[in-house]
């Protein structure tokens, strides 16, 4: 019994530390052991201050997906574009207690994947492997939820709308900028797990 109360003393003081290392200002120690200390920290226990300094969006995001089928003849059949942005939307409206995951869990999923993707859709990383991955298992999961058709492949279509800035009181003035058009981009196709399947 004492045995494991001192293991579990000691991983939780491995744990403070490797987390205090990951949210402390750069230090000798930090940059010697960022490796061990990211490879712990991320990505169950990523610290940010979005929670008390949240970053709003400044701009709409429409996410939808659609899916792709080989019939047992060889044809191919490809759906049409479903909405996952609409449904979390409806779960998140009329809700005095809206799901975090409802709420989140994809937009989050998008955040990261352009944070570790950037303009190219290769992940360079295993970090980056990981969130694409995390992805399309979201995707995939909410249209095997919704729709019950079987596919193999799935594609995700992102259009951001920039949000515009609110007119000044006294109407807009000369240096108001015009606002930026819509911008659409189609991620490549990815083969979904057996158990995604519909």
């Amino acid at each position: 019994m004492q045995v494991a109360v001192v293991l579990c003393l000691a991983a939780a003081l491995v744990h403070v530390l490797l987390v205090f290392l990951q949210v402390a200002p750069p230090n000798p120690i930090s940059r010697q052991y960022s490796r061990q200390v990211n490879a712990w920290v991320f990505p169950l226990f990523e610290q940010n201050w979005r929670l008390f300094a949240p970053d709003p969006e400044s701009v709409n995001r429409q996410i939808s997906a659609r899916t792709m089928h080989t019939a047992p003849d060889g044809t191919t059949q490809v759906s049409g574009w479903f909405d996952l942005t609409a449904v979390d939307t409806a779960a998140v409206k009329h809700d005095p207690f809206p799901s975090h995951t409802a709420q989140n869990m994809l937009r989050r999923a998008w955040t990261s994947y352009l944070e570790t993707h950037g303009g190219d859709d290769h992940p360079h990383s295993p970090r980056a492997l990981m969130i694409q991955q995390y992805l399309r298992n979201i995707a995939a999961y909410r249209l095997a939820t919704h729709r019950h058709d079987k596919f193999e492949s799935i594609q995700l279509r992102v259009i951001t709308l920039p949000i515009a800035a609110p007119p000044a009181a006294d109407g807009p003035g000369p240096g108001t900028a015009a606002p930026r058009p819509a911008d659409t981009r189609y991620l490549p196709w990815w083969k979904v797990a057996r158990h995604a399947t519909g």
